[in-house]
Protein backbone atom coordinates (compact mmCIF):
# COMPACT_ATOMS: atom_id res chain seq x y z
CA UNK A 1 0.00 0.00 0.00
CA UNK A 2 1.45 2.99 -0.77
CA UNK A 3 0.68 7.12 -0.16
CA UNK A 4 -0.76 9.33 -3.24
CA UNK A 5 1.99 11.97 -3.36
CA UNK A 6 1.42 15.72 -3.20
CA UNK A 7 0.67 17.51 -5.72
CA UNK A 8 3.13 20.32 -5.32
CA UNK A 9 4.12 21.87 -8.82
CA UNK A 10 1.31 24.46 -9.63
CA UNK A 11 -0.24 24.91 -6.08
CA UNK A 12 -0.08 28.54 -5.39
CA UNK A 13 -1.40 28.82 -8.82
CA UNK A 14 -4.43 26.44 -8.43
CA UNK A 15 -5.34 28.37 -5.45
CA UNK A 16 -4.71 31.80 -6.48
CA UNK A 17 -6.78 31.11 -9.37
CA UNK A 18 -9.22 29.59 -7.00
CA UNK A 19 -9.57 32.29 -4.00
CA UNK A 20 -8.36 35.17 -6.01
CA UNK A 21 -11.85 35.73 -7.64
CA UNK A 22 -13.52 34.95 -4.62
CA UNK A 23 -11.62 37.76 -2.59
CA UNK A 24 -12.54 40.27 -4.87
CA UNK A 25 -16.20 39.25 -4.89
CA UNK A 26 -16.10 39.90 -1.30
CA UNK A 27 -13.99 43.11 -1.05
CA UNK A 28 -16.30 44.68 -3.62
CA UNK A 29 -19.64 43.55 -1.59
CA UNK A 30 -17.78 44.65 1.55
CA UNK A 31 -17.36 48.20 -0.07
CA UNK A 32 -20.60 48.48 -1.61
CA UNK A 33 -22.24 47.36 1.74
CA UNK A 34 -19.99 50.36 3.94
CA UNK A 35 -20.99 52.82 1.31
CA UNK A 36 -24.79 52.32 1.45
CA UNK A 37 -24.90 51.29 5.47
CA UNK A 38 -22.50 53.90 6.51
CA UNK A 39 -21.48 56.98 4.58
CA UNK A 40 -24.36 57.43 2.79
CA UNK A 41 -26.85 57.88 5.83
CA UNK A 42 -23.81 59.59 7.66
CA UNK A 43 -24.55 62.25 4.49
CA UNK A 44 -28.15 62.32 4.82
CA UNK A 45 -27.10 63.20 8.89
CA UNK A 46 -24.95 66.25 8.12
CA UNK A 47 -27.45 67.48 5.14
CA UNK A 48 -30.06 67.44 7.55
CA UNK A 49 -27.83 68.81 10.24
CA UNK A 50 -27.11 71.69 8.20
CA UNK A 51 -29.94 72.02 6.42
CA UNK A 52 -31.65 73.55 10.33
CA UNK A 53 -28.36 75.33 11.74
CA UNK A 54 -28.09 78.75 12.31
CA UNK A 55 -24.12 79.42 12.74
CA UNK A 56 -25.44 83.03 14.21
CA UNK A 57 -27.48 81.52 16.64
CA UNK A 58 -25.02 79.25 17.95
CA UNK A 59 -22.32 81.66 18.43
CA UNK A 60 -24.50 83.82 20.14
CA UNK A 61 -25.36 81.11 22.53
CA UNK A 62 -21.76 80.32 22.72
CA UNK A 63 -21.06 83.97 23.69
CA UNK A 64 -23.35 83.98 26.61
CA UNK A 65 -22.28 80.75 27.87
CA UNK A 66 -18.77 82.70 28.42
CA UNK A 67 -17.06 79.95 26.06
CA UNK A 68 -14.76 82.47 24.27
CA UNK A 69 -12.19 84.66 25.60
CA UNK A 70 -12.11 87.13 23.56
CA UNK A 71 -16.14 87.71 23.29
CA UNK A 72 -17.30 89.33 26.05
CA UNK A 73 -21.24 87.92 26.90
CA UNK A 74 -23.62 91.39 26.31
CA UNK A 75 -24.28 90.62 29.70
CA UNK A 76 -21.18 91.95 31.19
Amino acid sequence: MSLVKPAMRGLLGKRLRFHLPIAFALSLVAAAGFKYMVTEPRKQAYAEFYRNYDAAKEFNNMREAGIFESVRPSGE
